[in-house]
């Protein structure tokens, strides 16, 4: 009897662990960065977007399509590096892509430590004092880009277990997940490189003076002329970048759009970007039609 229990014991176990849906990355302590208040996820009055702060264990959910076709998009959403604004920059963005065949897996990664609500937080430091925003965000981002690594190192390494090709993941930030986004690309090596990025109204300011990687990946960036924040030169800027370098690069700059629409419907040309995102990868080859391969 007890031979069959120790069996059975098993195979719940295994069974249990397939069936989750979020992923604990591995990652190194934080030294000099503590977190008193526990992770929170709430919806934000002021963003009027459901968002998670406080992270200080990465983690991934993972979005299974009924169709997989192989390539896999790793989401890192938006916030400041105070929150994540998990639906429109996240969860949305994951079920979407799933409708195509595209396995999606939305990353926490560590964000700075905040009081009760993180996004009030970084909005009355963008009022009143912005560089102390720069201030708290630099010690951390490293950390951020850290877990990024870790999470393509993930996809890759268990991409057979996935069903998934590890030569086909992609890595898709927006506004501060777009800085994690490029830190990956500037720091991966051959086991954590993603195979293609997409940068949604980057912030490149608090990324320092950087080099174009050799067997730089393919990238489309995003962005708006009108961002607020001023993202749509370093956007310019990036294509350039990759562009006089002669690495595959496209670029769509919405002449409306603001910052930080994500999923969110504007009735204007940048509602259709995702769209447009995969037409761009259909095109290079990243991914196929649903049912093909």
């Amino acid at each position: 009897m007890k031979p069959f229990l120790s069996i059975l014991c098993a195979f719940c176990i295994s069974a249990l662990s397939l069936a989750q849906n979020t992923i604990n990355l591995p990652f190194d302590k934080s030294p000099g960065v503590t977190w008193e208040s526990e992770e929170k996820n709430y919806f934000s009055e002021i963003w009027q977007n459901q968002v998670v702060t406080n992270v200080s264990v990465p983690t991934m959910e993972i979005f299974k399509p009924e169709k997989p076709n192989g390539t896999s998009v790793i989401i890192a959403p938006g916030g400041g590096l105070y929150a994540l604004s998990i639906k429109s920059e996240g969860t949305d963005v994951a079920k979407w892509l799933n409708e195509k065949g595209i396995t999606a897996f939305v990353l926490k990664y560590r964000l700075v430590p905040t009081g009760e609500d993180g996004v009030a937080e970084i909005s009355e430091e963008g009022s009143t004092n912005p560089q102390r925003i720069m201030e708290r965000v630099r010690p951390v981002l490293p950390f951020s880009i850290s877990d990024g690594l870790s999470a393509v190192s993930y996809v890759r390494s268990n991409a057979k277990g996935l069903g998934l090709n590890p030569e086909k993941i992609g890595f898709m930030g927006f506004s501060a997940g777009g800085a994690v986004t490029m830190g990956v690309t500037f720091n991966c090596t051959e086991e954590n490189r993603p195979n293609f990025i997409v940068p949604v109204y980057p912030w490149m300011t608090v990324i320092p003076k950087y080099e174009v990687p050799e067997d730089a990946p393919p990238m489309l960036i995003i962005c708006a002329t009108d961002d607020p924040l001023g993202l749509a030169k370093d956007s310019a800027n990036l294509y350039m970048a990759w562009l006089n370098e002669n690495y595959s690069v496209g670029l769509h700059m919405y002449a409306k759009g603001g910052h930080g629409f994500g999923m969110k419907k504007q009735g204007l040309a940048s509602d259709n970007w995702i769209a447009q995102f995969h037409s761009w990868a259909l095109s290079q080859g990243l991914t196929f039609p649903v049912g093909g391969m």
